[in-house]
């Protein structure tokens, strides 16, 4: 394996002990003692010489060059790499980007600087160069718009013109050798599923603009299209199917028109981000930059260079040029010479990481904030092959053929025969978001809802074919006889419109040649429509859907209280309806307690069979007799099934989120130290007088009040961690304040309490209800309750979903423009619409790409 350090450590050794200086000559012994000295200091080693690395690059990659083109703008004010355009959730007040770009030529051999435009209040970004080197496409956000958009200029900074407008953003466009443009947009309407900016994802229009068509279903960021020599086109997909929402954004290709989606590089190994990449000239290989953990501003990161052969998850096969985290922007000249952009700096790089400045911004640009941005040469260059498009923008769906679904990585123990059906679900986009966490939708699982879109037949051989519908995230999921899960993406796939998609099998072999030529049983009829399951809901909801069958089969036993059956607290296991601060308790016990299994927020990929969803959760293992005689209805198996299988959410509308929360991340926050809350100040000063003796301890600390957001990472904590005991989403009953543990432990079992907290005494820590401390804490429960039912949560009547919500809703055009923030809405039709409206839908007046 080749270290990542190899050719700059080699560098540097051999530049070393090319240095090393001389033995120094023997000391003459002095006849008498004397005082000795001081040693004169040695002298200063000699500067390295900057290395000569333009010169060499004038006549050989550069030769043809004059001038290079690139951007100045301020980096985004968000530090996170992907948020640099449009608005934060809370309104168009509060922007992500600085103000202020230009768009510059720099002439190489004369040092002659051009400005092609200055816009002082605007931003430039993101220029690329025609095949024809006469004119330059990039992003402009004019000063007097909120919006980037396309715009085209002749490289002598004539013919300006507008390519793309409207009330989204345009971004990083590429020329395709078709004569269209690949670019990334907001045009998909949806939000960073842990954040809250909006995500742009990759389309294509025409040369002139027209005819912008939805390439990419992705519910994340798409990022810096760029084409490969064959004609495909390279880009970077962030996603988080059932897995960590920080490690997962690597290196994909697709063919022009959106066909043939498919990993490039890195898709199974967590913690970095891959972004910018363009091929090497005259190699296979790529430059890239790998911007550490979940990305930098600007995507600044390593330069890196990835060699695809040994496929797409050979770690050997990428290594950097240059230890530094703050390069950006790289374009191959050769394979030794590569444009980089570098804070304030243009710098060409060589193989071996040396650097030579080429550019600096000027002193008045660098006062201004302003940094260099995507230096790109300025030459006629070679198109790419023109692949012929295999979709048709005038059907509706597309095909999937699947060769054999037991051919795959850690497939291991599954036999052929036992797969039997296909589940088919739908990732759903969010039309908002508030936060960097997954709250209320899970507690430490899904950022997202899934949608059961129903099954399709596997065939004796293992294969399948099918109709799905284009541009839609789909996941799928091989079941058993039982139905019960064998193996599961945690990617997704997308199918373009008429495109006909196949793959080798479950997590195919990408270093394996295909499978033989045999005739796939599956072939042997017309693709199978998708099955729905008609008796179930298709996008689940905890509260509304599985609390009930709790309610029956379960709460006898589990509740606060004694049932008929057994209780109270059987087990040591909440399973009521009862409102915690995010959640409800039976949701937050089955969640902490890993009854059901699903991704968590985790960085792993690729389980085992059986290993992942409802084959693995114990919750289904006791509905069938073997948990003290429960058994439930064939048709309750199946909705907790289903409900697994979609990431088991809270609830299932996405107008829950950043409301109805007590803490958290919402703004509806309990502020532990506001003087508007007296009681709740009196009830941390009972936890410190009177129960501080025992739960001072970590393990077993206690929540200052219902807002204390004390908890570790929810993904983080094994289920049998200790402090999930004393978690804040138990202990507050906000349904119930008299069932609250935080006041029923202590309270003595005579007075009606579980008597569990004991005092030095032995004796309960509250005899009973009329201590003025047991008082103090149940009152700031109840106002607390107050609070909730005031700002209401997504299952109680009369709830309202925040105003940004139905902001989003009026501009994607569910709502009227003019319907207002209070304005009644059934959030879960409200939800569909929005789904419904972003459905592909065939374009009759315009022919397929072959034909333009």
């Amino acid at each position: 394996m080749r270290s990542v350090r190899s050719i700059p450590a080699i560098l540097f050794l051999l530049s070393a002990m090319a240095s090393v200086a001389e033995p120094p000559a023997p000391v003459q012994e002095s006849a008498a003692p004397v005082a000795a000295a001081p040693a004169p200091a040695p002298p200063a080693p000699a500067p390295a010489p900057a290395p000569n690395l333009l010169e060499p690059a004038l006549a050989g990659p550069l030769a043809d060059v004059e001038e290079i083109v690139f951007s100045l703008r301020k980096p985004g004010k968000d530090g996170h790499w992907y948020a640099n355009f449009s608005y934060y959730a809370e309104g168009p007040s509060r922007v992500t980007y600085e103000s202020g770009g230009k768009l510059l030529k720099y002439n190489l051999r004369s040092g002659e600087t051009t400005v092609l435009l200055d816009d002082p209040a605007g931003g430039i970004r993101d220029p690329q160069v025609h095949y024809d080197g006469e004119k330059i496409i990039f992003a402009w956000r004019k000063g007097d718009d909120t919006h980037f958009h396309l715009y085209e200029i002749g490289v002598d900074g004539s013919g300006l013109r507008q390519l793309t407008d409207g009330d989204y953003d345009d971004l990083e466009p590429t020329y395709l050798p078709d004569g269209g443009i690949m670019f990334v947009s907001s045009r998909c309407k949806r939000w960073v599923n842990c954040w809250l900016t909006q995500v742009a994802v990759l389309h294509r229009c025409d040369g002139d603009g027209t005819n912008i068509r939805q390439v990419s279903s992705n519910n994340e960021h798409d990022n810096t299209p760029w084409l490969l020599p064959d004609g495909r086109v390279l880009y970077q997909r962030w996603e988080y199917v059932d897995r960590s929402q920080v490690h997962y954004h690597h290196l994909w290709t697709m063919n022009p028109d959106g066909s043939g989606q498919m990993t490039y590089y890195g898709n199974m190994e967590p913690g970095i981000l891959m972004i910018d990449a363009k091929p090497i000239p005259g190699t296979d290989k790529i430059l890239s930059i790998f911007s550490p953990g979940h990305g930098r501003r600007e995507h600044a990161g390593r330069p890196t260079i990835v060699d695809p052969k040994a496929g797409p998850d050979a770690l050997q096969s990428a290594w950097p040029i240059h230890e530094g985290t703050d390069f950006r922007d790289p374009y191959p000249l050769s394979e030794d010479r590569f444009l980089m952009a570098r804070k304030d700096q243009i710098l060409l790089m060589n193989r071996a990481g040396e650097t030579e400045q080429i550019f600096r911004v000027s002193e008045e640009d660098r006062e201004a904030g302003l940094e260099c941005h995507e230096p790109r040469p300025i030459q006629k260059r070679a198109r790419e092959l023109i692949l012929p498009p295999r979709s048709n923008p005038e059907e509706e769906t597309g095909t999937l053929i699947l060769a054999n679904v037991y051919e795959g990585r850690n497939m291991g123990g599954v036999e052929p025969g036992e797969v039997k059906k296909l589940l088919v679900l739908e990732s759903l986009p969010k039309p908002i978001n508030y936060t960097g966490g997954m709250e209320p939708l899970s507690y430490g699982g899904t950022f997202t809802l899934e949608r059961v879109l129903g099954t399709v037949p596997v065939e004796p051989d293992g294969s399948a074919y099918m109709e799905v519908p284009a541009l839609r995230s789909l996941i799928l999921v091989a079941l058993d006889k039982n139905d019960l899960s064998i193996k599961r993406m945690q990617s997704f796939l997308t199918v373009q419109p008429g495109e006909a998609l196949s793959c080798v099998g479950c997590h195919e072999q990408r270093t394996r040649t295909t499978l033989p030529a045999t005739k796939l049983q599956a072939m042997s009829r017309e693709p199978s429509a998708i099955t729905s399951i008609t008796d179930v809901p298709d996008v689940f909801d905890f509260p509304r859907d599985i609390q009930p069958i709790l309610d029956r089969n379960c709460v006898d036993c589990h509740d606060y209280t004694a049932g008929e059956k057994g209780g109270p607290r059987a087990g040591n296991v909440i399973l009521t309806g009862d409102r915690g601060p995010l959640y409800s308790h039976s949701y937050f016990t089955l969640s902490a307690l890993r009854q059901f299994s699903d991704g968590r927020n985790l960085p792993k990929s690729n389980y085992a069979p059986r290993t992942f969803g409802s084959a693995a959760s114990a919750l289904l293992k006791m509905l069938d007799g073997e948990h003290h005689d429960v058994q439930t209805t064939a048709h309750e198996k199946k909705v907790i099934r289903l409900w697994i299988e979609t990431g088991a959410p809270y609830p299932g509308t996405y107008a829950a989120l950043g409301s109805g929360m007590v803490g958290g991340y919402a703004e509806n926050k309990i502020d532990r130290s506001d003087t508007e809350w007296p009681t709740m100040q009196a009830a941390q000063q009972v936890l410190q007088n009177r129960c501080d003796t025992c739960h001072a301890e970590t393990a077993m600390k206690l929540p200052d009040s219902p807002s204390d957001n004390m908890d570790m990472p929810p993904w983080a904590i094994k289920y049998d961690d200790p402090r999930l005991r004393f978690s804040r989403h138990i202990l507050y009953n906000l349904s119930r304040p008299e069932m609250s543990l935080q006041v029923l432990a202590p309270l003595a079992q005579e007075s009606g309490g579980l008597g569990i907290c004991r005092d030095e005494s032995g004796a309960a820590v509250f005899k009973d209800m009329s201590d003025g401390d047991y008082q103090t804490l149940l009152t700031a429960v109840k106002e607390t309750k107050q609070y909730l039912d005031t700002i209401k949560r997504f299952d109680m009547p009369g709830f309202q979903p925040k105003p940004p919500y139905m902001r989003e809703m009026r501009r994607y055009g569910i709502l009227p423009s003019d319907y207002p923030d209070d304005g009644e809405i059934d959030p879960y039709e409200t939800d569909r619409a929005y789904w419904e409206s972003l459905w592909w839908k065939p374009v009759k007046s315009v022919a397929p790409l072959a034909k333009r």
